[in-house]
C-alpha cells in the first residue's frame, strides 16, 4: 500500500515512530491489516455468490513483518486450498480428463485491496494514530 494522504510532517513522523516505537507501529499495523481483511472479505462475499466451501471463512490477516526494503508489511491472505482458483481461474475438465472451458480469475484479492487503498482508510488510521503519539509525547 501506498502512504498518499500523509503530509511531508507525518512522513517524517512515521520514519521516527518506526525506529523509536517499533512495537507500536507493529500494533498499528496489524490493526490495518485487520481493517484490510474485513474490507477484502466483504468485496469477496459480493464478487463470489458460491456458499459452499470455506472460502469467506478463510481470509486472514499475516503476520507484521519487515521486507528486504525495510519497509513494515502486513498482508492479508484466503488459506482455502481452493483460493488461488477464484483468484486467477483455472480449467475446468471432466472426470476422464478432457477440458471443457476455462473459468476466469474473479481477481478478488486484487480489487478489494484497491478498494481499500483508495477508501483512504489506510491513510486517515496512521495519520490519526501518529496525532495520538504526538499527543501523548512520545515521539
Amino acid at each position: 500500500m501506498e502512504i498518499e494522504g500523509l503530509s511531508e510532517f507525518q512522513r517524517d513522523l512515521l520514519d521516527v515512530a518506526q525506529r523509536r516505537l517499533p512495537r507500536e507501529t507493529y500494533k498499528i499495523m496489524r490493526k490495518i491489516g485487520s481493517k484490510a481483511r474485513t474490507q477484502v472479505a466483504k468485496h469477496a462475499r459480493s464478487k463470489v455468490k458460491k456458499d459452499s466451501g470455506n472460502y469467506h471463512k478463510k481470509f486472514k490477516r499475516g503476520r507484521v513483518f519487515k521486507d528486504a526494503e525495510g519497509q513494515i508489511v502486513v498482508r492479508v491472505i484466503n488459506s482455502a486450498p481452493h483460493g488461488h482458483l477464484i483468484e486467477y481461474g483455472h480449467r475446468q475438465v471432466t472426470k476422464d480428463g478432457h477440458e471443457i472451458g476455462f473459468v476466469p480469475g474473479k481477481k478478488v484479492m486484487e480489487q478489494g485491496m484497491g478498494q481499500f487503498e483508495s477508501s483512504g482508510t489506510f491513510d486517515n488510521m496512521l495519520s490519526t494514530w501518529l496525532d495520538e503519539l504526538l499527543d501523548s509525547g512520545d515521539l
